[in-house]
């Protein structure tokens, strides 16, 4: 495998990817290479099933080994979700403080901060021919919007045995421990074995 395609547009996740497969020969390349690419629907009830009808899809279209991820946080106050639909539930906020703000009073009402990120990567190698490879990092909910670092819902964010949210984190350090991170290293690991 000389080529590989990151099922993405996302720079975040693409510069983190890129870092983890410095070491390969492998050609990367991301939604950002082809031009009028449409994405499919996600409609699995998984993240797993998301990430692989993406891969699936990119595959396809290009006949490149193609991965992508499906990514979220679980909330318990929230009866665990969002979920597979994390961005969705993000994004029918005004802002992301808005969504913050809410995610924190239903936390302190219920009591519950446990929350957990998950990140489930599919590999398409060929039709019919997929892996999976999952990464959970488990925390808490904080008691307010703090940092500046990171995207998505990490400024709410504390992984077990840290302080500081993900937010607050510099990119190394949440690279150590973060959901994605443990999922994309043992594709790595998958690739380069």
């Amino acid at each position: 495998m000389k080529n590989i395609f990151f099922f993405t547009g996302n720079k975040n996740k693409y510069s983190e990817i890129k870092r983890l497969l410095k070491n390969t020969n492998l050609k990367i390349y991301t939604l950002n290479n082809f031009k009028n690419f449409r994405e499919p629907i996600e409609s699995g009830k998984s993240f797993a099933e998301n990430a692989k009808i993406k891969s699936d899809f990119g595959f396809i279209k290009t006949n490149i080994p193609c991965f992508a991820d499906d990514s979220g946080i679980c909330i318990k106050a929230l009866n665990y979700k969002p979920g597979i639909l994390s961005k969705r539930y993000l994004n029918k906020f005004k802002s992301n403080k808005d969504c913050f703000n809410k995610i924190i009073n239903q936390v302190e009402k219920s009591g519950e901060q446990v929350a957990f990120f998950k990140t489930s990567i599919s590999l398409t190698i060929r039709l019919g021919i997929t892996v999976c490879f999952e990464g959970i990092v488990r925390g808490k909910i904080s008691n307010k919007v703090c940092g500046k670092n990171g995207f998505g819902y990490d400024p709410i964010f504390i992984p077990n045995g840290y302080s500081k949210t993900f937010a607050e984190m510099d990119i190394e350090t949440k690279n150590l421990i973060s959901h994605r991170s443990i999922a994309m290293k043992k594709l790595v690991n998958f690739l380069t074995n």
